[in-house]
């Protein structure tokens, strides 16, 4: 009995996101896996009318395992096994669902059918050809990055999404243990500080050389990893000396030569820090920028209005030609 506890598949958020017109019904599981109720994937893909409800339940599984579909699924998935839906627990109501990722799996089985026939001189039975035109246009407006985002966004898991990101991270940069010391910061990379800041070297290092260290070098690595650097670092150690070796200390060696870098065609503390703003632009700026793009080119691709059925037939025609 424990071991049928262990294999539910458990909802931990859900919501609902807009698609070619129709509402789609999505979860994300407790270990973030993301699902589409089998239902919203049969509606979306025109498999039965929107005011169809009775015939709701069966007609997925129906038509995936329509036997036109089996050597395009077989490819697809390396075999002989058709798709079936997962039960999943939402509270006390069981759902059927897919992965997210199916839809674009299925929108693809479909073009393939649909170009063997036509290349063969047949012609799709009715339904079927209404499905294959619907996965035409939803696989230009979907790909597997944006159902994840959708998801994500629809069901509020991209809330907690970074923490769990932060926390893989974390483990791969940050050792379990505390390192035997090894010279990692070499006595060029302090000559240069030295240089630039007109100071004298001496055995002790002036106290604001911890804090430019800080912010040039470890400030640079993923976001978190200094914090969780000071946290887990006893005062009598050494920051670097909690890195793990592999990803950690090596991606801390390459911010150490750039700097050291910069620093020796520098003049002078001035000329330095506008080479570090031009050449090392802030992390967090660039991933914001990136997400921004993201977002962009997420909507515009889903806000596209779908081709009239006579300009997709064309644009199909004209695809195919190009590809023979």
């Amino acid at each position: 009995m424990e071991n049928m506890e262990e294999k539910k598949r458990i909802v931990k958020y859900r919501g609902e996101f807009e698609l070619a017109g129709f509402k789609l019904t999505c979860f994300n599981l407790e270990d973030g896996t993301r699902y589409l109720s089998s239902n919203s994937i049969q509606l979306v893909l025109k498999m039965v009318d929107k005011d169809d409800k009775q015939e709701r339940g069966p007609k997925l599984k129906y038509f995936l395992n329509q036997k036109s579909l089996k050597p395009f699924v077989d490819e697809a998935k390396g075999g002989g096994t058709f798709f079936e839906p997962d039960v999943l627990y939402d509270g006390g109501v069981k759902i059927n669902g897919f992965k997210a990722t199916t839809l674009p799996d299925i929108c693809n089985i479909y073009r393939a059918l649909e170009k063997w026939t036509i290349n063969h001189g047949k012609k799709l039975p009715k339904r079927q050809e209404i499905i294959a035109e619907q996965c035409e246009i939803l696989i230009r407006a979907l790909a597997k990055v944006s159902i994840i985002a959708l998801v994500d966004e629809a069901t509020g898991y991209q809330r907690v999404r970074g923490e769990f990101e932060l926390q893989k991270m974390l483990k791969a940069y940050i050792s379990e243990e505390t390192l035997e010391w090894q010279k990692t910061f070499h006595d060029s990379f302090y000559e240069q500080l030295y240089r630039l800041w007109n100071k004298t070297p001496a055995p002790k290092r002036p106290w604001f050389f911890g804090t430019l260290t800080n912010e040039l070098v470890y400030r640079k690595l993923p976001k978190g990893v200094l914090e969780a650097l000071k946290k887990k670092t006893p005062k009598s150690k050494r920051l670097h000396q909690s890195l793990t070796p592999e990803i950690g200390r090596e991606h801390l060696k390459k911010q150490i030569h750039s700097v050291e870098a910069l620093a020796k065609v520098s003049k002078d503390k001035n000329e330095f820090s506008e080479l570090i703003e031009r050449y090392r632009p802030s992390k967090d700026l660039k991933q914001k920028t990136h997400e921004i793009e993201f977002d962009k080119a997420l909507k515009t691709a889903i806000n596209t209005p779908p081709l009239k059925l006579k300009d997709l037939k064309a644009k199909l025609k004209k695809d195919r030609v190009k590809e023979n």
